[in-house]
């Protein structure tokens, strides 16, 4: 399963940029109108004014069928409604494929759709897919994972630092584990650009312990479903369950996976999940799951399609086109399961800024 790819933007804008005299889209601090309607001159609220969405249509477009992107049918109706959008749809292949994936971005273009917001199925060929879009006209965003490589063929690339969320997951499990001890690494598919750069986050961790924690093992190509993930966790708890002092999962079925079997062995190992799975969440509230990173979905398919749609009306352009930006990642524990969506909420309002004062060039 692919998740969400590297960026290296910062989310913070300094002082400097705001005085830096370049062109960038009006920001303004005017709440939403109070029904939750677009005003007449499609006010965005928190960020720039979009003049007039009306003639875009966004379609929101997943590799295949997976909870993570359950988020963005929620977003893309809400931003229809506060932009003024001709319409945002959610729409997916059953298979992960990138061909079928290739065939039904061009039947929703045929259906008078005109901006695109896609996780890409194959990190490697998608710049082929987004370059064919691109040549038609049709503004593109990489939402949720970037191609492979340095080049992406989109007009921006909006996704989680992978590598950075799994550093974070494995350092929230040293500490669970007192700063010793054998960690165990659970991810998604192998050849997956965004699976090596998940290792590699957890590794570097594993190294900062200064050879305190082992790693005793990374179970690869257990994400395509809940079932596969459950039989591999079971299969590792049964032979060596009793050396585990914790577990990092970074790919959404096996941290399911490792949260049932840890609650049901009565296993003593540290679970760091990833996600918001309500049972992670549940396993939070109870004890049997130590913390997990949330990712920003809400907020890739929100700004996503805001700026998509400032681009499709030419309102804006890219300052830097195919730029990276990190949707954000957070550590959530007992002490902050209540209310840690503030801190996405907050995140998304910082993006929002950002594209309108750094990444946008609007006239």
């Amino acid at each position: 399963m692919h998740f969400p790819t590297r960026s290296v933007l910062s989310g913070v804008l300094t002082a400097a940029l705001l005085a830096a005299g370049t062109a960038a889209c009006t920001y303004r601090n005017a709440p939403a109108p109070a029904t939750g309607q677009a005003s007449t001159a499609g006010r965005t609220g928190d960020g720039a004014d979009l003049a007039d969405g009306s003639g875009t249509k966004v379609a929101l477009v997943p590799g295949g069928a997976h909870p993570y992107f359950q988020p963005w049918k929620t977003a893309g109706a809400a931003a229809k409604k506060t932009y003024g959008l001709g319409d945002v749809t959610f729409d997916e292949t059953a298979e992960w494929d990138q061909q079928k994936q290739n065939n039904l971005l061009s039947t929703l273009a045929a259906r008078g759709y005109n901006a695109f917001g896609v996780f890409g199925v194959s990190p490697t060929d998608i710049n082929t897919t987004f370059a064919d879009l691109k040549s038609q006209g049709f503004p593109v965003a990489s939402l949720g994972s970037c191609p492979a490589g340095d080049t992406d063929k989109a007009d921006f690339c909006l996704s989680t630092d992978v590598e950075l969320a799994a550093y974070k997951a494995a350092k929230a499990a040293i500490e669970a584990m007192g700063g010793k001890g054998t960690l165990v690494h659970l991810t998604g598919n192998n050849v997956d650009a965004n699976t090596q750069l998940r290792i590699k986050g957890v590794a570097r961790a594993v190294k900062e312990s200064g050879g305190k924690v082992k790693l005793l093992q990374t179970v690869t190509d257990i994400d395509t479903d809940l079932q596969t993930a459950q039989k591999a966790v079971s299969d590792l708890m049964a032979a060596k369950g009793g050396q585990i002092t914790g577990i990092v999962a970074t790919a959404y079925n096996p941290a399911v996976a490792a949260a049932d079997a840890v609650r049901s062995s009565g296993s003593k190992a540290k679970v760091i999940a990833i996600d918001d799975d309500a049972k992670i969440l549940s396993g939070i509230r109870q004890g049997t799951v130590t913390a997990t990173v949330v990712q920003n979905p809400t907020g890739q398919a929100e700004i996503g399609t805001w700026a998509l749609a400032l681009l499709q009306t030419k309102q804006c352009t890219m300052r830097d086109p195919g730029v990276k930006v990190d949707s954000g990642s957070f550590v959530v524990t007992k002490a902050n399961v209540g209310d840690y969506d503030k801190a996405r909420q907050e995140k998304t309002r910082q993006l929002k800024t950002e594209f309108a004062d750094k990444y946008l060039s609007c006239g």
